[in-house]
């Protein structure tokens, strides 16, 4: 037995016996996402604050910060959800004085991974951003003499002696070598602190240890505050499209890993769509799909089904799993997972799982679902250390075993002709996120056999001045290198690029570019010697619009199939009405001079009796100054 974990019920109380175990010189660790203890964090930040002789520094990724309103009539329908989401939320002080810019001088914070696209205006964040593999963050935070891990962990019923690194045992796992290092006295000590959620979803396999894993554990009901969720997405025309395209690339019996956001959600309910009606799933990939195929593509529902192996446990892996999709299991030893891929059964006393993961996040639907889960069900689905998840090295035999016909599905931001894809950062330098676990998943895209990377990139991106082609011939910064390029996604297609010389790659992504955007893209590749002046775009390929995508995936929507949020939504139908209206007035207003008819046209209409509720929810029924006519005039005049 051991004295550990002393036992708080506060975080102030935790924050003070941490500051006289390691002195004034803090360097903390939190982990990415969700199991972030606010309420420790902001105890340190706040004695940080109260003392400049206290020198915290933080090493984290993914901090999760409410996003604001950009203008009045945005708060005015986003205010409301933002409650019913966040309301209840302990915010982390950290974050709320970075992004205002008032950091004190004595507090530093560097992440590995940031909120995508919150933070490419805020200084101090771009310059404190620490590029890194997700494998190789712990070493880099070992590497800057980390002392306290601080994480939010779960319990089971009255159970104390275990508890769950539940959404985060990614990073946290693969330090735990070097805390226990630390207790021998071998290197630094590094304190570790829990605090307990009770909402937590209790995860196991390698998520679960003993209490005593711990330095401090801190647990009071009043610590219980709002789980940060990430609201659904809706999924567009586009991004079914492209999920459409990406599910007919997946192999029964195969692995599975995507991540989270509409592109993500749309590959999802595209497997499931296969799985449940195939027949229709075919028709309508055939509709999208023109041109010669270089393989024909999976159409049929999934018999042996498949197994997930994500860094990020994303909703749509749990709707798989109830779906039946998710249902192929290997086993942790490699003799048994030999004699099962040979058609035999496994021991008796020997239970396979369906899905690996390193790390969870989403709506708050998501983490009630996994909350409910029985036992049975969470032995199908343990958390893991990044580790394990995210390369081969470390009984790399078994994971070639378990990870057969494997599909790892990522996204990015833009992709150049020579299949080069832009995932992480702008040509200016400024980060949008980071390169997280993408290259170790499109590394093992290539080093395991029967397996393929592919990066889904949507076609087009509407600017405020117009739409605009994220399929460029170059960029000025990649993430992903194109002697790394494989399959790349559009709503137009997939184009396969392995293997293919320059010529054939430059061909294969104009013919996945939208028709817009494909004659200037031919002459840049032509200037530049990478295709045959001669070379003309076949006709097949020059009806890449959104309008032949809505003609081929129409006879599916009026069938009852690719819903806008097929996974439920947080909105109601009023919300959702104000969101898409919202949208075209922003697109309008970017360019005022020329959309002057159109929004002059908005402005002239006067509110009816069907506007009623939408002018209600955005408290514009009864306008009383000019701006507010204005506005509850422009959205009855763009609703119609």
């Amino acid at each position: 037995m051991t004295d550990r974990p002393f036992r708080h019920d506060s975080a102030e109380a935790a924050a003070d016996a941490i500051i006289e175990a390691v002195g004034k010189t803090i360097v903390l660790g939190l982990p990415l996402g969700l199991g972030k203890p606010a309420q420790f964090a902001n105890a340190l930040y706040r004695r940080a604050v109260e003392d400049p002789s206290i020198r915290l520094t933080i090493f984290t990724a993914l901090t999760l910060d409410v996003p604001e309103p950009s203008s009045d009539i945005e708060a005015r329908l986003v205010g409301p959800i933002y409650e019913r989401l966040y309301g209840g939320y302990e915010a982390l002080d950290y974050a709320t004085a970075r992004r205002k810019g008032a950091l004190p001088p004595n507090v530093e914070v560097h992440e590995f991974f940031l909120q995508p696209g919150a933070l490419k205006d805020v200084a101090s964040a771009q310059a404190d951003y620490v590029s890194s593999n997700y494998t190789l963050a712990p070493r880099d935070i070992l590497d800057r003499n980390i002392n306290v891990i601080a994480q939010m962990v779960a319990v089971d019923g009255d159970e104390r002696d275990r508890v769950s690194l539940s959404c985060n045992p990614d990073i946290t796992l693969d330090l735990m070598d070097a805390v226990a290092a630390g207790r021998r006295g071998e290197r630094t000590r590094i304190h570790v602190v829990g605090q307990v959620h009770d909402r937590l979803p209790y995860m196991t396999g390698p998520a679960e240890v003993e209490a005593e894993a711990f330095d401090h554990l801190i647990e009071h009901e009043a610590l219980n505050t709002t789980l940060f969720g990430i609201p659904r997405r809706p999924v567009s025309p586009g991004d079914w499209a492209t999920g459409l395209h990406i599910a007919g690339l997946v192999k029964d019996g195969g692995t599975l890993q995507i991540g989270i956001g509409a592109l993500g959600d749309a590959v999802a309910a595209a497997l499931m769509l296969r799985h449940a009606r195939p027949e229709l799933f075919a028709r309508t990939l055939d509709g999208l799909t023109v041109g010669e195929r270089r393989a024909e593509p999976e159409t049929g529902p999934f018999e042996e089904g498949l197994f997930g192996c994500s860094e990020m446990f994303v909703e749509g892996f749990l709707q798989l799993y109830r779906a039946g999709v998710l249902k192929r299991r290997v086993y942790p030893d490699l003799d048994v997972q030999t004699a099962v891929d040979a058609g035999q059964a496994p021991p008796e006393d020997m239970r396979g799982h369906v899905m690996e993961g390193g790390f969870f996040l989403g709506p708050p639907q998501f983490y009630e679902r996994l909350a409910a889960l029985t036992p049975e069900e969470r032995a199908d689905l343990p958390m893991m250390a990044i580790s394990w998840m995210n390369q081969l090295h470390g009984d790399e035999a078994l994971k070639r075993a378990q990870r057969r016909d494997a599909r790892f599905i990522n996204t990015g931001m833009i992709a150049t002709l020579l299949g080069a894809v832009v995932s992480d950062q702008l040509e200016d330098g400024r980060v949008i996120s980071g390169v997280g676990g993408q290259y170790n998943f499109v590394a093992q895209g290539h080093a395991l056999e029967g397996a393929r990377s592919i990066l889904a990139v949507r076609a087009v991106r509407e600017g405020a001045d117009g739409p605009r082609s994220n399929i460029v011939f170059s960029y000025g910064h990649v993430t992903i290198p194109r002697h790394l390029r494989d399959v790349v996604v559009t709503e137009y297609g997939a184009a396969d690029l392995r293997g293919r010389s320059d010529a054939e790659c430059v061909a294969a992504m104009l013919a996945i570019a939208d028709s817009r955007f494909q004659d200037d893209l031919l002459d840049q590749a032509k200037k530049a010697g990478k295709i045959s002046g001669g070379y003309v775009i076949p006709d097949a390929f020059r009806r890449n619009t959104p309008e032949r995508l809505n003609e081929a995936m129409a006879a599916a929507k009026k069938d009852g199939e690719l819903a806008r949020f097929p996974f439920g939504t947080e909105l109601t139908d009023t919300e959702i009405a104000l969101a898409g209206t919202l949208k075209r007035l922003q697109a309008l207003a970017g360019k005022p001079v020329s959309n002057a008819p159109k929004l002059l046209s908005a402005l002239m209409a006067s509110p009816q009796d069907r506007h009623r509720e939408a002018l209600e929810r955005m408290g514009l029924d009864a306008p009383t100054s000019l701006k507010e006519k204005a506005l509850s005039r422009l959205i009855a005049g763009l609703m119609g």
